[in-house]
C-alpha cells in the first residue's frame, strides 16, 4: 500500500496579518497533484486542519474543495489536531461518502479504518483536561498527554493483537520526544499536556505524526516508523530555508520506506539584516525583491520613512524591526529647570533614536515654539 502523509494544513492562517488563503489554495492544489502522480491507495492528514477552533466561512470552502479532489484520487483519513475543534471538524462526517473518513472522537480509537491487510487507527488530539476522564471514567488518568496517549494506544494495540499478521498505521497529533521545533507552532505543553516518548507508539509499523511543522524521523527504539510529514507551507520566517513536503509511504512485505516529495511554494522567504543604505542598494539582495522578507535595520539611529523605503525597495515586506549595532542608553535624563526647550528636544531625539538632532528637525521645533509663545502672549 502507497499512502500520502500530510498533516498542518493550518486553512485560515495568516503570516504576519497578511492572508495565505491563495498560498494555501495552491498548496491544497499542488497536494492533490502529487497524490495523484504517485498513485496513491491512501491519504492520511495527522491534525491541524484549521488554524482556529472556529474557522472563517473561507477556510471551509476551502476544506471541502480539497477533500472533493483527493478523493477522485484515493480515500482519505483525517484527524483533529489541537488547533482544530473535534466537534466541528467532525459535523456531518456520518454522513460522508465510503471513501472520507474523519475521525474526531474517543470512541473511533480503536475502529480502525481497514483497507486491504492495514488497519488505519486515526488518533484524534487528546486534551488531557477532558481525555483523561473519558478514557477511563472509574480511575482518571494523570492530566498528561504521556498518559492519554498510552492509555489509547493501549486500545490499538488491544486491537491489533486479535488480527495478528495485519499492518498497522497510526494518525496522531502530538509533540513527540526528539522532534525539532519551528516558530510557527504553537506549545502543546501548555497546562500540563508535555511531550510524549516515542515508546508510547511501539507495536504499529507506522505513525503519521502531526504538530512539527519541518518534516522529520524521530528515533524509536523499536521496529515502529515515527515521522513528521511537515506541514505543506512556511508559517514563520523560522522555516525560510526548510523545504516543505509530503510524505509518500510504501508499506510492503519487507517493511516501511518514505520519501519526501517537495510542495512547491508561492513565493521564497528571505530574512534580512544590515544598515538601510546596503539594504536598499539594488546590486544587493536581489533575490529578496519577490520574496517574504523579515528585516533587521542595523543603522544607529532610526532611519526616517524605514518601512515605505524598504517595502519599495521589497514589495512583500511583511516585518521590519530596527536594532542598532551602538546601544541606546535608556537610562531615565533628568530635566534641569534652566534648560532651554531646544536642548530638552534634542535629549529627547536623541533618546528615541539613539543619533543627535538634525538640523531640519530642531528648526521645526523652534518654529513650533515660536508659534507656541506667539498664542501665549496674544
Amino acid at each position: 500500500m502507497r499512502i500520502l502523509h500530510t498533516s498542518d494544513w493550518h486553512l485560515g492562517r495568516t503570516l504576519h496579518k497578511v492572508s495565505m488563503a491563495e498560498a494555501q489554495e495552491e498548496a491544497m492544489r499542488q497536494i492533490g497533484l502529487i497524490a495523484s502522480d504517485e498513485d496513491v491507495d491512501l491519504i492520511v492528514v495527522a491534525g491541524d486542519v484549521f488554524d482556529h477552533a472556529i474557522p472563517s466561512a473561507d477556510a471551509l470552502d476551502l476544506l471541502e474543495r480539497t477533500l472533493a479532489s483527493l478523493l477522485t484520487v484515493a480515500p482519505v483519513v483525517v484527524t483533529a489536531g489541537n488547533h482544530d475543534s473535534l466537534r466541528r471538524l467532525g459535523y456531518g462526517s456520518s454522513l460522508f461518502t465510503a471513501g472520507l473518513h474523519v475521525c474526531t472522537t474517543i470512541e473511533q480509537i480503536d475502529r480502525p479504518v481497514v483497507l486491504d491487510d492495514v488497519r488505519v487507527y486515526p488518533i484524534p488530539y487528546l486534551h488531557p483536561d477532558g481525555a483523561r476522564v473519558d478514557l477511563r471514567p472509574e480511575d482518571p488518568l494523570p492530566a498528561t498527554h504521556h498518559a492519554v496517549l498510552t492509555e489509547a494506544m493501549d486500545r490499538v494495540r488491544a486491537d491489533l493483537a486479535a488480527h495478528p499478521g495485519t499492518r498497522s498505521v497510526v494518525l496522531a497529533h502530538a509533540w513527540v520526544a526528539g522532534g525539532g521545533t519551528s516558530d510557527s507552532e504553537r506549545d502543546v505543553s501548555v497546562g500540563g499536556l508535555g511531550v510524549v516518548s516515542p515508546a508510547v507508539f511501539d507495536g504499529v509499523d507506522y505513525v503519521a505524526l502531526g504538530h512539527l511543522h519541518r518534516p522529520q524521523d524521530v528515533r524509536s527504539g523499536s521496529g515502529t516508523r515515527l515521522r513528521y510529514c511537515g506541514s505543506p507551507l512556511r508559517y514563520s520566517f523560522s522555516e525560510a530555508d526548510d523545504v516543505k513536503t509530503v510524505s509518500i509511504v510504501d508499506l510492503d512485505d519487507t517493511g516501511v520506506t518514505v520519501r519526501e516529495v517537495a510542495v512547491p511554494q508561492p513565493r521564497p522567504m528571505r530574512v534580512l539584516r544590515g544598515l538601510l543604505a546596503e539594504l536598499l542598494d539594488p546590486e544587493l539582495h536581489t533575490d529578496a525583491t519577490q520574496a517574504w522578507v523579515s528585516a533587521v535595520v542595523t543603522d544607529d539611529r532610526r532611519p526616517s520613512q524605514m518601512w515605505p523605503r524598504m517595502q519599495e525597495r521589497f514589495p512583500h515586506l511583511l516585518a521590519l524591526r530596527h536594532e542598532p549595532t551602538r546601544i541606546i542608553d535608556l537610562r531615565e535624563r533628568p530635566v534641569a529647570a534652566e534648560q532651554k526647550p531646544l536642548e530638552v528636544a534634542a535629549d529627547f531625539v536623541e533618546y528615541v533614536t539613539n543619533g543627535p538632532i538634525e538640523p531640519g528637525e530642531s528648526d521645526a521645533f523652534d518654529a513650533a515654539v515660536q508659534i507656541l509663545r506667539g498664542r501665549e502672549q496674544a
